[in-house]
């Protein structure tokens, strides 16, 4: 039977907070890069079939009727998938290996490891393993050699992949091709080790029980870090699953976040946008920065204002769009030759080109993750506050130039409202920020920002709002809807419950709805075939516990948003308005920010009206 892709909705995410592996419901790794999310794929069956790599574990499908049953071990990134069936029973458990402090300086560990076991726990069962090794996206042929003690050991550009297991492979005829199978009784398990290592020596983890021990302190480590989080609501199991990926994203060595695991999964399936998200965009940085401060994630929340500012630095006072996970300038975009494409859709494109967009909005996302983390007692030092500054100024002079704007059009540079909303927050953070003392070094022209500033919000209320639909718009002087103006409220620029707000509500309601409590983004991308834009749905609903609607609704919302999440509680950038699957990359870290921060925005309303709930009248005035 020929080999398809599976639907993304069927992917689950493990890693090391450096690189991850997405793991399909038949328990085949589809997608892995080492040693980094940003770099060449040893596994790329996800978008072009098995001919670039995949690794496949599972019952044989010929022993018949297995039903399959998946989770996250509970508060870790540990994958268990059960095969179930009359008389057997399998587990398969996916991991990368990690660590805390302590473990490491008692024992040496791979640089990075994805480890698989598999166990037959009731029953017997005939176990299949397929092995297709493919570097560098299967652009160049494998050279693998067989080692009586080490396994295999296939070259790669910056170093070599090991890989040891408890049963011998059976190599076939296509280069970089293995196999093997197996037979396992109640009780019996195989285990296997696949380490990259860049430098020499490379460190080897034994397997049998040292292996077992490795998948416990794991999730030991896992467990310790979800312990941290502060959020206790009621929506905790998916709050705390939100920023079990959000860490999976992370690449910890900068503190840098990526948008999402993969490149060129489809925002229409068959379509041609199909982007690479594994590089870290500046206009996360306020949404990741605040909900990480919120759940009492400090180390990670600092760590990426950090990373925010080096990148900054580099590329001042024009910020870039996104950079790679060491805050250098993300490659060109191009095209991976000869590929299929997920599913047919191509191209497969490597690389962004969105890099060399302007984009308005950047300057008030990265001010307010600074003005975050000034809130929560950090403080500045004289090269942030002189960097601060320039942005100041380079807003307060260029505020009013045409941009692609937060959804990256390809088209003709516009006048975006949101783009002018952000400007606006750039200015008024600094000016702030001056106020409450943390510009100690550099004296900001509190005049010329504050004349901006004020400049920028007349044009918004007055070109960026549409009198006849009484409602805010796209672009200044237009009259389209844009979801974007959902975060309006979010940047405090106006209040969740005026007037203008609940009208420009009632309108993206009106004509940008989608299934399951989702937003199309803006009605040109809606022609062009868009889906229900995941983090969208989030807003509308924080927007709705902020005050824009009763509580009942703001939950009603949040809730049906919830079926977007897999079996695993993953979630991608879309989802197909027509079918309700997954589209687009996948893990989505914007999926998940949103999640998050509207749990918290419905909490606190909650805490606002415990014991005094809304009269019938006004939960009626309030609806939009």
């Amino acid at each position: 039977m020929a080999w398809t892709q599976p639907p993304i909705r069927e992917l689950a995410l493990v890693g090391d907070c450096r690189s991850g592996a997405l793991i399909d419901s038949g328990g085949d790794v589809v997608w892995l890069c080492w040693p980094r999310m940003d770099s060449d794929a040893l596994f790329a069956a996800l978008v072009d079939g098995e001919r670039r790599g995949h690794w496949r574990i599972r019952p044989e499908p010929e022993d018949g009727g297995w039903r399959v049953e998946r989770r996250y071990l509970p508060d870790t990134n540990v994958l268990e998938t059960r095969f179930l069936r009359d008389g057997a029973e399998v587990v398969l458990t996916d991991l990368m290996t990690v660590a805390g402090e302590d473990d490491q300086r008692r024992m040496p560990t791979p640089e990075h490891e994805l480890l698989r076991r598999v166990e037959c726990v009731r029953g017997q069962a005939s176990i299949e393993l397929s092995l297709v090794l493919a570097p560098s996206f299967g652009r160049k042929r494998p050279r693998v050699r067989a080692h009586p003690r080490l396994g295999l050991c296939c070259e790669a550009p910056a170093g070599a992949f090991l890989l040891r297991g408890e049963v011998p492979l059976v190599q076939l005829p296509t280069p970089g091709t293995f196999g093997a199978r197996f037979t396992l009784g109640a009780g019996e398990a195989r285990r296997f080790s696949l380490t990259y290592s860049a430098d020499a020596p490379a460190v080897l983890s034994p397997l049998g029980g040292a292996a077992d021990d490795a998948i416990r302190r794991s999730v030991r480590w896992w467990r310790g870090w979800a312990q941290r989080c502060l959020y206790r609501g009621p929506y905790r199991d998916a709050v705390v699953r939100s920023a079990l990926a959000l860490k999976l994203l992370c690449y910890a060595p900068s503190g840098a976040i990526v948008a999402a695991a993969t490149c060129s999964l489809p925002e229409r399936l068959g379509g041609s946008l199909n982007w690479d998200y594994r590089y870290c965009w500046l206009r996360d940085a306020a949404f990741t920065c605040r909900i990480l401060y919120d759940l009492g994630y400090l180390e990670e929340a600092e760590s990426f204002v950090e990373w925010l500012l080096h990148g900054t630095r580099l590329a001042q006072p024009r910020l870039r769009v996104m950079f790679d996970v060491f805050g250098n300038p993300s490659p060109r975009e191009r095209v991976l030759e000869g590929a299929q494409g997920y599913r047919g859709s191509l191209p497969v494109r490597l690389g962004n080109g969105a890099v060399d967009q302007r984009q308005m909005d950047l300057q008030g996302e990265l001010v307010d993750a600074v003005y975050a983390h000034c809130r929560r007692g950090g403080t500045l030092d004289r090269d942030t506050e002189s960097l601060l500054a320039q942005i100041g100024d380079h807003v307060a002079c260029c505020w009013h130039l045409p941009d692609q704007g937060i959804w990256e059009l390809r088209g003709p540079p516009r006048c975006y409202t949101h783009s002018r909303v952000l400007c606006w927050t750039a200015l008024d953070r600094l000016i702030e920020l001056q106020r409450l003392g943390h510009f100690r070094h550099v004296t900001l022209d509190l005049g010329e920002l504050s004349r901006a500033r004020d400049a920028i919000r007349r044009t918004v209320m007055e070109e960026g709002y549409d009198a006849h639909s009484g409602s805010y718009v796209e672009v200044l002087g237009g009259h389209d809807p844009d979801a974007a103006l959902l975060l309006l409220p979010w940047y405090a620029f106006e209040p969740a419950h005026s007037p203008r707000v609940r009208a420009t509500f009632r309108r993206l309601v009106a004509e940008l709805s989608a299934p399951h409590g989702l937003f199309f983004r803006n009605p040109t991308l809606r022609a062009m075939g868009d889906g229900g834009f995941v983090a969208c749905g989030f807003w509308a609903a924080e927007l709705l516990a902020d005050g824009c609607g009763p509580l009942p609704l703001a939950r009603a919302w949040f809730e049906q948003l919830l079926h977007c999440r897999n079996d695993v509680g993953l979630m991608s950038e879309e989802v197909d308005p027509e079918t309700g699957e997954a589209i687009g990359n996948f893990p989505q870290a914007y999926s998940h920010v949103g999640l998050i921060s509207a749990a918290l925005a419905l909490e606190a309303r909650a805490r606002q009206e415990r014991g005094r709930p809304l009269s019938a009248a006004a939960a009626e005035e309030a609806a939009p």
